[in-house]
């Protein structure tokens, strides 16, 4: 039993390490980000990666109906699974890292976002991916502070083996936002950061349908 165990943390473990690796573009990771003082994704890596700048359009990607199924926990520590997408109409999964800083400029104006519909219409939902379940207190608290400083106002799941699977695998940049509905089924992707009056445009058109 022990040596399963052993086997179990270390797929995790790689997982983990695999998914911070395929996330890593958007920013240098260890290096404390400030929304205020941060170059622009252009000056440091000289625009090569569209789809994580902070541009008025994400690159959209149609996807077709795939159920989500997960079980986690948010930076609070309270336990959340998939059937969160049962409480609204349409749920928007908002994936960022704590390094990346086209993802900390739109989060004020997601947070606004969340506020603005009826919670049985819209929900928003933040997965972390660079903070991990059973993170240290400073990492926790330094994401922590990031949420508070940009008025992220919403829940934010901790990166585990769960979420990875059930969201994460073809995740190769952040932000990378996903639209679910009640059923747990993905309705559309959207890779990259976009302004407020983009993200309403898209949420209103897909809860008229």
């Amino acid at each position: 039993m022990k040596k399963r165990h052993n086997w179990r943390l270390a797929e995790y473990l790689l997982i983990c390490t695999l998914v911070l690796l395929q996330l890593s573009g958007c920013g240098k990771s260890g290096e404390e980000a400030d929304i205020n003082s941060q170059p622009s994704l252009q000056e440091e890596q000289g625009g090569n990666e569209p789809e994580t700048d902070t541009g008025n359009e994400g690159e959209e990607t149609q996807s077709g109906e795939t159920g989500v199924a997960f079980e986690g926990q948010d930076i609070e520590g309270n336990a959340v699974s998939s059937s969160v997408f049962e409480d609204s109409k349409l749920t928007m999964v908002n994936v960022w890292a704590t390094y990346c800083n086209p993802c900390l400029k739109e989060m004020p104006e997601l947070g606004e976002l969340a506020k603005e519909y009826e919670p049985d219409q819209f929900q928003l939902i933040g997965i972390i991916s660079d903070v991990q379940e059973g993170a240290g207190d400073e990492a926790l608290e330094y994401a922590l502070g990031l949420i508070e400083q940009t008025g992220a106002d919403y829940p934010h799941l901790l990166l585990n083996e769960s979420i990875y699977r059930g969201l994460l695998t073809e995740v190769s940049a952040v932000p990378t936002t996903f639209f679910v509905n009640e059923n747990g089924e993905v309705l559309d992707v959207v890779v990259g950061a976009m302004k407020k009056s983009a993200w309403e445009e898209k949420i209103n058109t897909l809860l008229g349908k």
